[in-house]
């Protein structure tokens, strides 16, 4: 595919992502995002082409105009939208499949001051929430799922799903709406929840010495056991 029939696929593919899009005139003042891409692959092409000083100056000056920053020399493939978009950062290493989405405020970020591969590798299909940050040369997986504001520093395997700080694998198995973040569990609630439970029982225990309680407390302690696993994986 040439440089110009994807930039062309790249705008096609905004309205199969974005309800609010209604007319071209929206890409010239609300989508950000989409120009930031194009502009990139643009850069990508001279840079390739060793024009490297050329192409960090029109991706700079791409930058001044969508608040996005995107190394000319990260690999972006077919289709990646950046919804809003404001915010977000693409590290110089960064590899993005085909397909995957994006939300403002987004990291790809690097750990390391080594040269060679230092910044995530997200891989198709993938959808990415506002304000996560994506750090080091990790591989989030196909069609996987990472929660807003999470910080993510390990792998997170195919079809899973990703939230906290640091980042837990929370769910596996394919997500059949990647758009609800709003399904998204809230792990410091539910800590919270067992923790006033359990001082709960313990305060009944040493009024009554209820033997019923005692029971409710085990049970509960092997709720406690299963989670902090689940969080550990």
């Amino acid at each position: 595919m040439g440089l110009y029939a994807e930039i062309k696929d790249d705008f096609s593919n905004a309205y199969k992502n974005d309800p609010a899009l209604n007319s071209k005139l929206d890409f010239i003042f609300n989508y950000p995002g989409v120009w930031a891409v194009a502009w990139y692959r643009i850069a990508n092409k001279l840079y390739n082409s060793n024009f490297k000083r050329f192409a960090r100056i029109l991706m700079g000056i791409t930058q001044i105009l969508t608040n996005i920053d995107i190394h000319p020399a990260a690999t972006i493939g077919k289709r990646v939208f950046i919804d809003h978009g404001t915010g977000v950062v693409i590290g110089e290493t960064a590899i993005i499949e085909e397909d995957v989405l994006i939300y403002q405020g987004v990291t790809l970020g690097g750990v390391s001051l080594t040269h060679g591969k230092r910044h995530p590798t997200i891989k198709k299909g993938a959808v990415i929430g506002a304000g996560a940050k994506i750090l080091g040369n990790i591989t989030i997986g196909e069609y996987s799922k990472i929660g807003a504001n999470s910080v993510v520093v390990k792998e997170v395997p195919d079809n899973a799903t990703a939230i906290g700080i640091p980042a837990h694998v929370i769910e596996k198995g394919r997500c059949k709406d990647p758009f609800m973040h709003n399904m998204l569990p809230d792990i410091n609630k539910e800590m919270f929840e067992y923790l006033l439970k359990r001082v709960a029982i313990l305060e009944h225990i040493l009024v009554e010495d209820n033997k019923n309680l005692l029971e409710e407390d085990l049970e509960l302690e092997h709720i406690y056991e299963s989670f902090i696993k689940a969080m550990k994986n």
